[in-house]
Formats: structure tokens, sequence, C-alpha cells
């Protein structure tokens, strides 16, 4: 029973299931040498502030009361 535990913990020629392949990905060394990985973790954590921003703003009690009397006018030039 040993050597099957011991089989199981190597690692696949080939990964053939999402997760394995996920599990197997070298993302220590694309983080370190591509500045692709490296700057669009830094623009998600930059940009994220202001889409909450823009966000809030969009669903505020006074834009959606704006917006439905846009709405309503547009509807009235219609009939």
């Amino acid at each position: 029973m040993a050597n099957e535990a011991e089989a199981v913990a190597r690692p696949m020629k080939y990964p053939y299931t999402f997760s394995a392949k996920v599990a197997q990905f070298p993302f220590k060394f694309y983080l370190n040498n591509s500045w692709l990985y490296r700057y669009y973790f830094i623009a998600v954590g930059v940009s994220i502030p202001i889409f909450y921003k823009i966000q809030k703003l969009a669903n505020s009690p006074a834009n959606k009361a704006k917006w439905a009397e846009m709405k309503r006018k547009e509807a009235a030039e219609h009939h």
C-alpha cells in the first residue's frame, strides 16, 4: 500500500483535467519573468476602487430618479 500512496503523489506526465493543469501551471515563474502577469495584478488592484466608485454613483438614488425622469420624458415624446 505504501507504493500506491507514493504513486499518487507524483505529477502526471500529462495533466488531463483542468484542475490538474492549474495545479501544475508555473505561476511563480510567470510572475517573476513576465511583465504582463505582474502588471495585470497591479491594474486589477488599482481599478477595483475606481469601478466601485462608478458603481456607487450609478446606483445612487439621485441618479436612479434622474434616469427614471429621462425615460419618462422619452416615453412621453414617442406617444
